[in-house]
């Protein structure tokens, strides 16, 4: 089983320019959930406590122009995000196909679960949003949510490589 899988896994190899195609694709996945994570935790962790002991005046000014940059920025990186994880997926097409055959499936599509459940969190941010029903409470555990799910991302991320049964 072992082997099945790190062949599947190690397809990419020997086919010249699409080495080069994957490395590109995998760089552009971690860089854009380097800074897709670092941003969430940078807000749950550090941003929303420390805007507390501000002024609501202030706070709001903060927050206000924060989002707006936040909006801008997190666009572009979500998109790369799940385009190059679009792209690996398809890549890894093979073990898609029979997911449940092997533990690098199996978690595979569990990371993707856990993607797709971050997306729909966001999708879910912006109609709160748009409503008028976003609060600073909903927002912040929102947030923790995601920040969790991220962290079981990075979590089966690596376990994809290291764990068979």
């Amino acid at each position: 089983m072992r082997l099945a899988t790190m062949s599947m896994i190690n397809a990419h190899q020997g086919r010249g320019g699409s080495d080069v195609l994957y490395l590109l694709l995998k760089f552009a996945h971690l860089t854009a959930a380097a800074f897709f994570i670092g941003g969430v935790f940078f807000e749950v962790m550090i941003l929303s406590r420390a805007a507390r002991s501000l002024a609501a005046g202030p706070r709001e000014q903060l927050s206000r122009a924060l989002g707006q940059r936040a909006r801008r920025v997190m666009h572009w990186v979500i998109l790369v995000l799940f385009g190059a994880g679009l792209a690996l997926a398809w890549h890894y097409r093979s073990v898609l196909r029979d997911p449940f055959s092997s533990s690098f499936g199996s978690l595979l599509v569990l990371k993707i679960c856990l993607a797709l459940s971050i997306l729909g969190h966001f999708l879910f941010i912006v109609v709160l949003m748009r409503s008028g029903r976003m609060t600073p409470a909903r927002s912040r555990l929102i947030h923790l949510s995601v920040l969790v799910q991220m962290l079981g991302i990075l979590f089966l991320a690596k376990a994809m490589f290291l764990i068979n049964w």
